[in-house]
């Protein structure tokens, strides 16, 4: 069945801000350390660890650096000491990483750092003045090198919905990437998508009719191409919040699959809870547990290929909080 967590299999590899996994390479000898990242998803995820200045040889301790200017083009220099500008080879460290990567399937970036903040890092005027934010010099070239690639900060993890978001974006992307390391045919494409309906549909209705038309072109279109436009419209639906609307929109298709199986009172039951959960009352485990109590007692071929069902494993609680 589907619920069977994917915990056995070997770890993931993600990329990684080296001072969130506790190496002191800050400018000041310290590290970041994320007891969340290193505790308990390192049991899932192996790191593959950079730090920029670091790369381009600024050295441990070493002067600060702010980005200042244009927003659009912003220069990476220095805090206190003039005349320090490490905007190029910040650029051109970032290019030689997107091009020499070992097969990621996440990036997870610090927090409001001019080199790898994801988003809202600050920019200053050449005076010291707040002009805006954006992301960090190397951040942004990793993301543009990268465009399907999950990120995430180590801030926003503390949102249980962008947590569980990413961690099956991670999941998902690494599924692709392996069905892709031999050739990919109609036929893996088919299977793959199918695995993956529901959980497209809790993110986006319009992603999941736009890739159901693209796997209905397999078999006649180029499948490099078609490939690229379908991991591409894949991983952007995926980034849309699952709402409780949508997830319950989701538990209701589900639902259809046991209506020959479960009796009037186990329906009402599942009616109610889903209800509560769209509602508010309980979180998704609760229709999820209940769902996965009926599929094992009436199993479901089609239904236990789908990812919706256990898309990461259960032992992180991620639906717990939902």
């Amino acid at each position: 069945m589907a619920m069977t967590t994917s915990s056995a299999e070997s770890r993931i590899q993600i990329g990684i801000s080296s001072c969130l996994l506790g190496e002191s390479v800050r400018f000041d000898s310290g590290h970041k350390r994320d007891a969340y990242i290193n505790d308990d998803l390192a049991k899932y995820f192996e790191y593959v660890s950079f730090c920029p200045e670091v790369g381009i040889g600024m050295g441990i301790p070493r002067p600060p650096i702010r980005l200042v200017g244009d927003p659009a083009q912003p220069r990476a220099v220095g805090v206190r000491v003039e005349g320090i500008d490490v905007t190029e080879k910040l650029i051109d460290y970032a290019h030689a990483v997107v091009a020499d990567l070992p097969p990621i399937s996440g990036y997870l970036f610090k927090r409001g750092s001019p080199s790898c903040g994801m988003e809202r890092v600050k920019i200053y005027t050449d005076k010291g003045m707040p002009n805006g934010s954006t992301s960090g010099l190397y951040a942004s070239i990793v993301m543009r090198g990268l465009p399907n690639l999950p990120v995430e900060e180590e801030g926003r993890l503390n949102d249980p919905v962008l947590r569980e978001n990413f961690v099956e974006r991670v999941y998902v992307f690494d599924r692709w990437q392996r069905l892709c390391k031999d050739e990919l045919t109609p036929a893996k494409l088919i299977a793959f998508h199918t695995r993956h309906k529901f959980l497209l549909l809790s993110h986006s209705e319009t992603h999941y009719r736009r890739l159901g038309r693209l796997v209905a072109d397999a078999g006649t279109r180029d499948m490099r191409e078609l490939s690229r436009e379908y991991v591409s419209t894949l991983m952007d639906g995926l980034k849309r919040r699952a709402t409780r609307r949508r997830h319950s929109n989701v538990l209701q298709h589900i639902m259809g699959y046991l209506k020959r199986s479960i009796d009037t009172g186990d329906k009402a039951e599942l009616n109610r809870v889903i209800a509560e959960y769209k509602e508010g009352t309980v979180p998704l485990i609760v229709p999820m547990k209940l769902i996965e109590h009926h599929f094992r007692r009436h199993p479901d071929d089609y239904m236990a290929l789908q990812i919706y069902l256990a898309p990461h494993p259960t032992d992180l609680g991620l639906r717990n909080h939902l």
